[in-house]
């Protein structure tokens, strides 16, 4: 049912917690399967994301598609990272089986929402990038 990979992101996951002082970070959740996703970014000056970390309440696949989506969006631009969409996220782990498909989409979206907030923080617009859906907000526990 699930693939080698993410069955491998699953038992250990890459980039598991929090940045202190991170630049952005994204909180999503899908009211319907109870998963709760957040992503951490640390962005340098000239925009590239040095490191991400999450931490997440859910399924396996939910699990997964943060730790690919952290590796994903690591050394890449703001603008690179924007660009992470919840189908490359799935192509990456080998796929998802259709019932968990949301799990990627809110990978998709809590990158969006790191992104957002870290535009926010340095006063900047980021082409393309849209204002996330307060679904969950920042400061809830995880």
């Amino acid at each position: 049912m699930y693939s080698e990979k993410v069955m491998d992101h699953f038992q250990n996951p890459r980039n598991v917690g929090e940045i202190e002082n991170a630049s952005g970070v994204g909180t999503v959740g899908n009211a319907k399967c109870g998963d709760i996703m957040r992503i951490f970014l640390d962005i340098d000056e000239k925009g590239v994301i040095r490191g991400a970390k999450f931490k997440t309440f859910g399924c396996g696949a939910a699990v997964a598609t943060s730790s690919m989506a952290t590796e994903l969006v690591k050394g890449k631009t703001v603008e690179e990272a924007l660009q992470v969409t919840n189908q490359a996220v799935m192509e990456a782990l080998d796929g998802l089986p259709p019932v968990k498909v949301h799990c990627s989409l809110l990978a998709e979206e809590a990158i969006h929402a790191a992104l957002w907030d870290y535009a926010e923080k340095q006063g900047i617009v980021i082409e393309g990038l849209e204002k996330p859906r307060a679904d969950i907000h920042e400061g809830e526990e995880l």
